[in-house]
């Protein structure tokens, strides 16, 4: 059997440990969302920075058949109302962590808090679908969206 791969990092660390403003912007972030670390949103920054990067080269490289293909996995995930290059480029951190199961089960009233959201999904009593997902972080699209509910026990 062989080596397992290594996992590489998906985010980055701030430049600045220590800057009061980012500090203060993450407390209020991780606040509403009920986040556990700061990794999370640095998570979240790196996956916009990354969508925000391929919109510029698509807009670069005028592609249409990649242009399409990208617009409607953003659309199908919630992110854009309407399927532009433009669009993509006004995608805010808040965007992504609205699309998050742990926010949009909180938003749906199945869970007091979004601590409380997180607690549920961690403990498998979430159900998309049929299926039980156990990570608060799971990115869901629009059409998932209503068929979330509570495991009955």
């Amino acid at each position: 059997m062989g080596h397992p791969r290594k996992q590489k990092k998906k985010y980055s660390r701030p430049l600045k440990p220590w800057d009061e403003a980012r500090i203060e912007k993450e407390g209020k972030i991780m606040k509403e969302f009920g986040l556990k670390r700061k990794q999370e949103i640095w998570k979240a920054e790196a996956k916009l920075t990354s969508i925000r990067g391929l919109a510029r080269s698509l807009r670069a490289q005028r592609n249409e058949k990649t242009e399409k293909e990208f617009l409607a996995k953003l659309d199908k995930l919630g992110l854009i109302e309407s399927p532009t290059l433009d669009s993509v480029l006004n995608v805010r951190l808040e965007n992504i962590l609205n699309r998050r199961l742990q926010t949009i089960v909180f938003r749906k009233g199945l869970a007091s808090t979004a601590k409380h959201a997180r607690q549920l999904i961690a403990h498998g009593l979430v159900l998309v679908g049929e299926r039980r997902l156990k990570w608060p972080s799971a990115m869901i699209p629009k059409s998932l969206e209503d068929k979330i509910t509570l495991k009955v026990k």
